[in-house]
């Protein structure tokens, strides 16, 4: 282990288990692997339904579950000050050295965000999604980023499109955005101990069955595929508004007996699901990075993907084959994955992708944007109002009256009840032959290992 100063992370985002998706699983495995460097990490997120208050998760990596409940897309609803308290309160008892926020869609990573820097922390936000400039909803997100951004320490976007992105929405400086891909568990996910063979080619589709995944296009892509390729089989695992759509074309073309409805699809589940076909089909309509690529072509499957956000960036040429959002095209992208397939060992592929991303290497790139963040000078409250005041003729006096509320809130909040009252919790350490205890079912279920 190397000498470099330890840092205590608060990760913070509504976005978290035993809710699934890639944010979830950025936050678990950046955690686990920042624990394994010497790392001290806490997670700090929403209840979700009966789990609320402390948990110990695999590796000893602590989550405050807050008794906030989420009120639209697993998002809390907006309070401005009300999580004050409780922040404050996780932050003295940990001893916490800088605030990591997950997520431009999380309430609760803005305000966590907006508190720490009140309280002095140095903060550094990731995003993982991309947005648009025109519709009602993303001029006001790309306001409250433009607000949370305009005094953090640094931020770390997934790809090159997203940080293009994320600059021109935020108007963050450039310089303080880092790029750093996501990674994926290739220990978990392998392909399949028998290659499959070719004569039923199996397509798998994971993935929420929303419009921004482009389950719309599947309804069109999927029964033109079928027609094309009489040995071709669908697996359709994930859930959400469209899946209903997608049950309406398999009866009206007849396809049941070609295309599997699986459901909602638990992460531990996912392999074994995958090592099941031969290809893996991705019909997004934007993407910042997608991860269950990555986990499609560790389990050796040819990926079909829309080309859209940082899709092009995440795969070499030779194992995606890309495609414009529209359905003759991807239908021709897929018949062109079917020809390559003879070409595919999925055992090479795998090997690759070790190569390529590995989750140890995404933590030890946020480490140097840790350090690069506590170098950075302190200010106080006047001497960083003039950042907000920057955001807008009229938002910008808004965003100042924000923070200085919160300061005078901090403030009162220190007299009531003094840093020396909240009791400074305990650090778990655990061995080394302890660090690899945790299963998936530990995650799952919320119990310590």
């Amino acid at each position: 282990m190397d000498k470099r100063e330890k840092h205590r992370i608060l990760m913070v985002s509504d976005f978290f288990y035993p809710n699934f998706g890639g944010v979830e699983n950025h936050i678990y495995y950046i955690s686990q692997c920042l624990i394994k460097l010497g790392h001290k990490v806490v997670v700090m997120t929403h209840a979700y339904k009966n789990r609320s208050g402390v948990r110990y998760m695999t590796g000893g990596l602590k989550v405050y579950y807050v008794p906030w409940r989420p009120f639209l897309m697993q998002n809390t609803l907006p309070t401005f000050y009300g999580t004050l308290p409780i922040v404050r309160t996780v932050l003295v008892r940990e001893k916490i050295s800088l605030v990591h926020g997950h997520q431009a869609f999380s309430t609760l990573c803005h305000e966590a965000l907006m508190h720490a820097r009140t309280m002095g922390y140095k903060v550094v936000f990731t995003d993982h999604s991309l947005y648009g400039f025109a519709d009602v909803g993303s001029i006001h997100m790309n306001k409250v980023l433009q607000f949370t951004l305009a005094d953090v320490s640094q931020a770390i976007c997934v790809s090159h499109t997203s940080k293009e992105n994320t600059v021109l929405r935020s108007g963050l400086p450039p310089e303080k955005v880092f790029v750093i891909p996501n990674a994926v568990d290739t220990a978990v996910f392998k392909p399949a101990p028998k290659r499959l063979g070719n004569h039923e080619i199996v397509i798998v589709v994971i993935s929420r069955l929303v419009y921004r995944k482009g389950a719309d296009l599947l309804v069109e892509v999927i029964p033109e595929v079928c027609h094309l390729h009489p040995n071709v089989r669908f697996i359709v695992g994930g859930d959400g508004p469209k899946r209903v759509r997608l049950e309406e074309m398999r009866e009206k073309h007849s396809l049941q007996d070609r295309v599997d409805m699986l459901g909602a699809v638990p992460h531990s589940k996912v392999q074994s699901v995958l090592i099941t076909g031969h290809i893996f089909l991705n019909s997004s309509l934007t993407e910042a990075f997608c991860i269950a690529i990555l986990e499609a072509a560790s389990c050796g499957l040819l990926t079909v993907s829309t080309r859209v956000g940082g899709v092009p960036e995440v795969l070499p040429g030779d194992m995606v084959v890309l495609a414009e959002p529209d359905p003759s095209d991807m239908v021709l992208a897929i018949t062109k994955a079917i020809n390559l397939l003879p070409q595919i060992d999925p055992q090479s592929m795998h090997n690759r992708m070790k190569k390529l991303y590995s989750w140890h290497d995404v933590a030890r790139r946020t480490v140097i944007v840790y350090d690069c963040a506590l170098r950075c000078s302190n200010q106080d409250l006047l001497e960083r109002l003039p950042r907000y005041l920057s955001c807008g003729s009229w938002a910008g006096k808004l965003f100042c009256l924000l923070m200085i509320l919160d300061y005078l809130f901090w403030l009162l909040l220190k007299l009531w009840q003094p840093d020396m009252d909240i009791e400074v919790a305990l650090d778990v350490h655990l061995t080394s032959s302890q660090h690899g205890e945790g299963t998936w079912d530990s995650i799952e279920d919320g119990s310590s290992k």
